[in-house]
């Protein structure tokens, strides 16, 4: 079994009563895969009861500060505990991808992990295709056109597929249009976790309908249904879609 955790729902809004930037868990056989890292990701996952010392891989859809301002504090809070605690990694290491190598070379100033004993931390730049592979998932990446890139200086914006337990998985990341997932979407998947930052409730349901997404879960909230989840959940209603609006702190068994 899959569990998801949605550890913050909000895009890059001021702040919002209850609700943090993105950020995305799944624990797959006492492994932690980690989606973005919007700020107090770490504080929230510890609180739920997350086990830091089990990240396997960190996966980053590109570099706004919604999508990263805790990860700084993730990587020191990742070696601090593993100094503090003496608990026993899952790994020796543990892999993070990053759409923008240059980028995180600042994040990296900031969470001085060199300064206290830890398992190691390996980048990767993220590309098009399969960018991870264990016994227990595999994950491929896709570009969008959210940063407006022609691709001619590469791209550093990207969507995600997991497969796990017989289950695919789509992480939209933020989007220029949700048809830029066709290809990881496909025929049809188990679940499809898609943006409203910058999309309408409307489109998005209209989406997952026209490519047989078996349950869809509205993320990274933009001013539509921060406005009113309420009518948010009306369209959802109307458009006969099993979907449902994350909030922080949601757990999904899949």
């Amino acid at each position: 079994m899959i569990k998801l955790t949605i550890l913050g729902s909000c895009s890059g809004t001021e702040p919002m009563p209850g609700r943090h930037h993105e950020a995305v868990t799944f624990e797959i056989n006492g492994k932690v895969y980690w989606f973005d890292a919007g700020e107090n990701c770490s504080h929230m996952a510890c609180s739920m009861g997350i086990d830091i010392s089990k990240i396997r891989a960190i996966f980053l859809s590109h570099m706004h500060i919604d999508h990263i301002g805790g990860l700084a504090n993730l990587i020191f809070t990742i070696h601090k505990i593993n100094m503090m605690h003496k608990i026993p990694h899952i790994n020796d290491s543990y892999d993070i991808y990053v759409p923008d190598p240059a980028k995180f070379e600042h994040i990296k100033a900031l969470s001085p992990t060199h300064r206290v004993k830890g398992v190691e931390m390996i980048e990767h730049e993220v590309r098009d295709g399969v960018v991870f592979e264990d016994e227990d998932v595999r994950i491929t990446a896709l570009h969008n056109t959210h940063l407006k890139e022609t691709g001619e200086r590469g791209w550093h914006s990207y969507s995600y597929l997991i497969e796990a337990e017989g289950k695919r998985i789509v992480y939209s990341g933020d989007v220029g249009v949700p048809h830029e997932l066709d290809e990881l979407v496909r025929d049809g998947c188990d679940l499809l976790i898609h943006e409203t930052g910058h999309h309408p409730v409307s489109v998005v349901c209209a989406y997952a309908k026209s490519r047989n997404v078996k349950r869809l879960l509205f993320n990274h909230h933009g001013r539509e249904i921060l406005r009113s989840v309420e009518d948010a959940e009306k369209i959802i209603a109307e458009k006969q879609v099993n979907a449902k609006i994350c909030n922080d702190g949601d757990v999904e068994l899949i």
